[in-house]
């Protein structure tokens, strides 16, 4: 995957146009739109597509069994799956734990992840603890938690001779992942930690230093633009701008 391409995504879920770009409007539309976007990030790279399905939502209530989040449904992610090999674009199933565990909402989309055009997100502000609810306060992972999903890719990218298959994870905040020296680097599973500070470019800049600071060795980086909430009051970072920052994203997505 990497320094071949430079991934360049939308996320979302259709039909819940605040949760990102991906749920606005007709699904073939965004990734038209997202093929002229990606364009101004080559920058010497060749350009992966990237649709970011939220494939696990978390909840404010706790549901039938109690871990505060609901599956995606099986048409949804086959719909959007077939979009993506239309579009030679990869597909990353977005998990936002709740109060189950992560690396069981991951197992639970092997189906999906044996395919050699399927990678995972992870989203830990929405990974809660025991007595903790889904927007009241940030969810937190650990290196451990990163390392056991990584590990469990690698097993599927060697059984099923697959070709690299990222796992990215969300940080808005130093706080939301502990210990990241443990996550290993793992054969066949590129780990890309992505930015998701919101603001002016000055504050996103700003989160970004904090975050990519002592970046563990062999860890990625990446990079999340927000159309609405960066906008209010500024405006968003350009391209350029985002190919400015040291190093350089690897992956860049819009919500």
């Amino acid at each position: 995957m990497f320094p071949r391409y430079r991934m360049v995504g939308y996320c979302g879920l259709p039909g819940a146009a605040a949760l990102g770009r991906l749920g606005s409007g007709d699904p073939a539309a965004r990734i038209r739109e997202l093929e002229e976007k990606a364009r101004d990030f080559g920058d010497g790279r060749e350009l992966m597509p990237v649709l970011e399905l939220l494939a696990t939502v978390a909840n404010p209530t706790p549901g039938p069994d109690g871990e505060y989040r609901t599956r995606t449904p099986e048409k949804t992610v086959r719909r959007f799956h077939e979009l993506a090999r239309e579009h030679d674009a990869l597909l990353l199933l977005n998990v936002q734990p709740g109060r189950a565990a992560a690396l069981d909402e991951v197992k639970a989309l092997r189906e999906w992840l044996v395919r050699p055009d399927v990678g995972v997100a992870l989203d830990p502000e929405w990974d809660m603890g025991p007595g903790e609810v889904p927007g009241e306060t940030y969810g937190h992972t650990s290196g451990k938690e990163l390392d056991e999903v990584a590990g469990y890719l690698a097993d599927l990218v060697e059984e099923h001779d697959l070709p690299d298959k990222p796992l990215v994870f969300h940080q808005v905040s130093p706080s939301v992942v502990s210990d990241e020296d443990a996550v290993r680097p793992a054969d066949g599973v590129p780990v890309v930690k992505c930015a998701d500070g919101i603001g002016s470019p000055d504050l996103k800049r700003a989160t970004w230093r904090r975050l990519v600071d002592d970046l563990p060795e062999g860890m990625h980086t990446g990079f999340k633009l927000f159309y609405e909430e960066d906008t209010e009051g500024s405006r968003l970072m350009k391209p350029e701008e985002v190919l400015a920052l040291r190093p350089a994203p690897e992956y860049v997505v819009y919500e």
